[in-house]
């Protein structure tokens, strides 16, 4: 299993959170505090789970109130990876109510989705129990956001796939197409590129397969959108030379059975771009 636990420096994640303060606080900030709340007012604030599920997004949503108010106290009671049951309370934050209710929607957006992210995958990864076979993400990620959708599937248990497009070569079907075939496109990246750089080639046949193991260059192969004992005698047939990626039609409830197949991976971009947000509320005392 992945770390759940992965820390990622406030120095990487603040220009994301920032950028969200700002959208939301408009040109002149928080008009409705500034009208009702008087200053040196102080409160108490529970961020309470209203269902059930596994926790992302505290370390986000916490740094949200430290950049609207360095003096706030917050404390984390749900870490970034732990579940949580309905009504439990998963964050307290004290100081001015003036600077929690302006940071409490963007802390709570980041949370409840992250939180969903998580939940997701822990989801998916059960589905794999018992097998070699790891859940892992996909690019599809809400522009702006992927530090925190990769980080929450970190979260829940699984693992994530390249970053950006200059991680890794990964090869496409229009990638082939345009070079001409499976072992044009394989011999072009052996010529170019960098030793460091690992190698992923797309295949929908076992014909192409076939031809990707006899030219050789790719470090990890991606099955993608074959029907499960298609999946299982490509797996045969690659017999650990390379790394093995199921994707497409992953569905929740054909996990069990791609994993069966003794693929190494199983890619899944509903994981964060079909995610429900999991319900996170503020309470005040």
């Amino acid at each position: 299993m992945s770390d759940p636990h992965m820390h990622v420096p406030d120095l990487v994640l603040e220009p994301m959170v920032r950028n969200a303060l700002l959208e939301d606080m408009g040109a002149y900030g928080d008009a409705t505090t500034r009208a009702v709340i008087p200053s040196g007012t102080t409160w108490r604030a529970e961020m309470r789970a209203r269902e059930a599920g596994r926790i992302s997004g505290m370390a986000i949503a916490a740094l949200a109130f430290r950049l609207v108010d360095p003096q706030l106290a917050v404390s984390v009671i749900i870490e970034d990876g732990q579940a949580c049951e309905p009504g439990q309370s998963v964050m307290t934050i004290e100081g001015e109510a003036a600077s929690i209710l302006m940071g409490e929607r963007v802390a709570l957006n980041f949370a409840g989705r992250m939180s969903g992210i998580a939940t997701m995958t822990a989801a998916f990864v059960a589905e794999a129990t018992g097998t070699a076979t790891r859940i892992t993400c996909t690019r599809k990620t809400t522009p702006g956001l992927r530090i925190a959708e990769k980080l929450a599937v970190l979260h829940g248990g699984g693992f994530n796939h390249r970053y950006s497009l200059s991680d890794a070569v990964l090869i496409k079907d229009n990638h082939i197409a345009a070079a001409g075939g499976v072992r044009p496109v394989l011999q072009a990246v052996k010529a170019s590129a960098s030793h460091m750089m690992a190698v992923e080639i797309e295949v929908d046949t076992l014909d192409q397969l076939g031809e990707v193991l006899e030219e050789g260059g790719a470090h990890n192969v991606l099955l993608d959108n074959m029907d499960t004992p298609t999946l299982a005698e490509a797996v045969r047939l690659v017999d650990g030379r390379i790394k093995t990626e199921a994707s497409g039609n992953m569905r929740l409830e054909r996990i069990a059975e791609v994993a069966a197949t003794g693929v190494d991976y199983i890619s899944v971009g509903a994981l964060t771009h079909s995610v429900r947000t999991l319900d996170l509320g503020l309470d005040f005392s």
